[in-house]
């Protein structure tokens, strides 16, 4: 059978335990306070109001964290498959395959693109999109629509991030393309790109 306690008792051991709570914040942040114009818990409310935010931060501070690193582990882990798969591709065809189906299947982009053309032909390409193909252009954002559909060769792609990947006696283009016109707005994410772009160039290099 328990035994009801004496709020007079607890009273009493808080007196003679002063640092009761001191290892025990949480349990300080959950208790109610009776509202007093003294000054004394006037303080007090400020405090325990104070410790709440506080606690309240860490939690999400902590979430944010977690949900922060498993993001990069999945990237991580995407990332290195596509990595492996192009340097286990036996052939330039297998290598687009490999990209343009990982891209789409893995990564969920809408219209993912590996093309190469030669130098006549990329000259052409810049003249029709102003958009200059030099060896390490990249280009990030939602360009007009007649742009893109020479790119794509679809109108509904309305924004797009494009790398350049020089080799040999060709230039090559990776494409990815978004119907979100807000995907692709900023060059935040293009070190990704910049990466299996090196990557490509490292295995049809050789």
């Amino acid at each position: 059978m328990n035994k009801k306690l004496n709020p007079k008792d607890v009273e009493l051991f808080l007196l003679d335990n002063l640092d009761f709570f001191e290892s025990r914040e949480s349990l300080v942040a959950e208790m109610k306070f009776k509202h007093s114009s003294s000054s004394a818990s006037s303080i007090l409310e400020r405090q325990i109001i104070k410790l709440r935010e506080e606690h309240k931060n860490l939690i999400n501070l902590i979430s944010s964290f977690v949900e922060t690193a498993s993001i990069n582990e999945d990237l991580f882990n995407k990332s290195k498959n596509l990595t492996l798969k192009i340097l286990e591709s036996s052939s330039k065809k297998a290598i687009v395959k490999v990209v343009e189906n990982t891209f789409k299947k893995d990564f969920k982009v809408d219209k993912p693109l590996l093309k190469f053309y030669k130098n006549e032909k990329i000259d052409a390409l810049e003249k029709v999109t102003n958009l200059s193909f030099h060896k390490g252009a990249i280009h990030c954002g939602s360009f007009s629509s007649e742009k893109m559909s020479e790119l794509f060769k679809d109108k509904k792609v309305e924004s797009m991030v494009v790398s350049v990947i020089v080799i040999d006696s060709e230039i090559g283009l990776l494409m990815l393309g978004s119907y979100d016109r807000t995907k692709y707005l900023g060059d935040e994410d293009t070190t990704f790109i910049e990466y299996i772009r090196d990557v490509l160039e490292k295995k049809l290099s050789k």
